[in-house]
């Protein structure tokens, strides 16, 4: 019997997809959604991105108007998150650093400026050799595995959304039930070659992280060189630990780590922040992830297909790259908006009881 509660399909269970889910169960569709995933958090492989993030709020993302308006709306999420408690949500305001070694376009500024917290540019004199250009203000950090388990657990008990491991080979195989009437392709780097989907302009970029112990680091700092990106990251509930990186290696696709990017990681770091050069620190281990990255900025799409004479919708939402966790609820909440017309239909239908 085909199972009526697959209305809504999520392929994927990463942040996107997680963040999808949310936004949707927040406006009542929870018990209508199935997330069909190969991996779940608490899962760890190379093809499953998410838990490898570092992770926080950066200023990182370029001057595409799309992710300005996605990371606003992600702030807003999740400093929200972080006002429940990061002992619960594993989200955590930190004070942070940015530095840039090319000049930063003044609407950039502009942008920042209007909604990250406690938000200044840095004087001349407070920026190391080398940089441009430099701010602080408040970011949050996450605890990236923990917080995918927490949105897991929160959409399984409080929403009552339901996960299935399963291997999606074609985007349109949910539609084998004739109760799924909209896809959310989150997918990721799956995108490339995904049947249904298979878009050439997605590729992965690799990133090296080290995992230390250092609890006498409490500050963000990020440094955006021309071909690298170094950055200590304090993680959330860990007893301590923080994240050091990295590297941004496009096109790249080795889920291998090695030493002597380990050892530069190392150094860039220990220069770079004085918290965590003024004490000794243990490395505990070393993980390379490839985010999800995509020629043009990611896909937020609505497409709709024919099925046994019938017409279905498909909804892309993936190539956030090394923004997933920062722009992915802003992602969602746009990819959902583009079925609105069906979500107010079934909720006049239904009166708000699907």
């Amino acid at each position: 019997m085909a199972n009526s509660r697959e209305r809504i399909v999520i392929v994927g269970a990463g942040i996107i997809g997680l963040n999808v889910a949310l936004v949707l169960a927040q406006r009542g569709f929870g018990g209508q959604i199935t997330v069909a995933a190969e991996h779940h958090p608490g899962d760890t492989a190379p093809s499953y991105t998410s838990p490898w993030a570092g992770c926080n709020f950066s200023a990182i993302s370029g001057r595409d108007k799309n992710a300005l308006r996605w990371d606003k709306k992600g702030y807003a999420h999740l400093s929200s998150l972080a006002a429940t408690g990061s002992s619960k949500t594993f989200v955590r305001e930190t004070e942070s650093i940015e530095y840039w070694d090319d000049n930063v376009p003044e609407e950039k500024i502009q942008d920042m400026a209007q909604y990250l917290k406690n938000f200044r540019v840095l004087p001349p004199a407070e920026l190391p050799d080398g940089v441009r250009f430099g701010v602080a203000f408040t970011t949050l950090t996450l605890n990236a595995p923990n917080h995918l388990k927490y949105l897991y657990e929160r959409l399984q008990k409080d929403y009552g959304v339901r996960f299935v491991r399963k291997v999606v080979s074609d985007i349109r195989d949910p539609f084998s039930n004739p109760e799924t009437k909209i896809v959310f392709n989150c997918v990721g780097n799956q995108a490339k070659t995904l049947l249904g989907v298979t878009d050439s302009q997605c590729y992965p970029t690799r990133g090296q992280v080290l995992l230390a112990r250092a609890p006498h680091v409490h500050t963000n700092v990020m440094r955006h060189g021309r071909d690298y990106e170094t950055y200590i990251i304090p993680r959330p509930e860990s007893n301590g630990s923080v994240i050091l990186g990295g590297y941004m290696q496009k096109g790249n696709g080795d889920s291998s780590t090695y030493a002597s990017e380990a050892e530069s990681i190392i150094e860039r770091t220990t220069a770079l922040s004085p918290e965590l050069s003024k004490h000794s620190f243990e490395t505990l281990a070393a993980f390379s992830g490839l985010r999800p990255s995509r020629e043009g900025g990611a896909r937020i799409e609505r497409t709709d297909i024919d099925v046994a004479g019938h017409t279905r919708i498909i909804v892309h939402n993936y190539g956030a790259g090394g923004t997933g966790f920062q722009a992915g609820y802003g992602m969602a909440t746009e990819s959902v908006d583009t079925i609105d017309d069906i979500l107010e239909q079934w909720s006049s239908k239904f009166s708000g009881k699907l």
